[in-house]
C-alpha cells in the first residue's frame, strides 16, 4: 500500500474499528498525522507565537483514525483492539505495542476478517 491508499483508506473508514490493516497502512498514516502535526504547529507558532489553535484541531481530527487503523492493526495479529490499552502501562505497554505494529500480520484469513496482504506479495 502505498502513501496515498493509505491515507484514503484511512479517512474512509474514519472510525471503523472492525476488520484488519496492513502494516504499511499503518505506517504511512503515522507519517501522515506527524507531518500534519508538525505544520499545524510551525503555522500556530508563525500565527500565534505558540502551539494552540490548528494543532488542536489537527490532533483532534486524526485522533479517531489514528485509534481505528491501530486497532486494525492489533486485528490483524488477531488480536483483540482492547489490546490497545497496553499503552496505559509505563515503559513497558508501548514497546510491547511498538513490536506488535512492527510484525507481520496473520497469514491468510482470521477471526477479523480476510489478509489485507492477500493478491499484493
Amino acid at each position: 500500500m502505498d502513501f496515498v491508499t493509505a491515507i484514503k483508506t484511512c479517512f474512509g473508514k474514519y472510525v471503523g474499528f472492525s476488520g484488519r490493516a496492513a502494516r504499511s497502512e499503518l505506517w504511512w498514516f503515522y507519517l501522515f498525522y506527524f507531518i500534519v502535526l508538525v505544520v499545524a504547529n510551525i503555522i500556530d507558532a508563525v500565527i500565534f507565537g505558540a502551539p494552540a489553535l490548528l494543532f488542536a484541531i489537527a490532533w483532534l481530527g486524526l485522533l479517531l483514525p489514528l485509534l481505528a487503523v491501530q486497532i486494525r492493526r492489533l486485528h490483524d495479529l488477531d488480536k483483540s483492539g482492547w489490546f490497545w490499552l497496553f499503552i496505559l502501562i509505563p515503559l513497558v505497554g508501548p514497546i510491547i505495542l511498538l513490536v506488535w505494529y512492527c510484525t507481520r500480520g496473520t497469514l491468510g484469513p482470521n477471526r477479523f476478517g480476510p489478509d489485507p496482504l492477500a493478491g499484493v506479495m
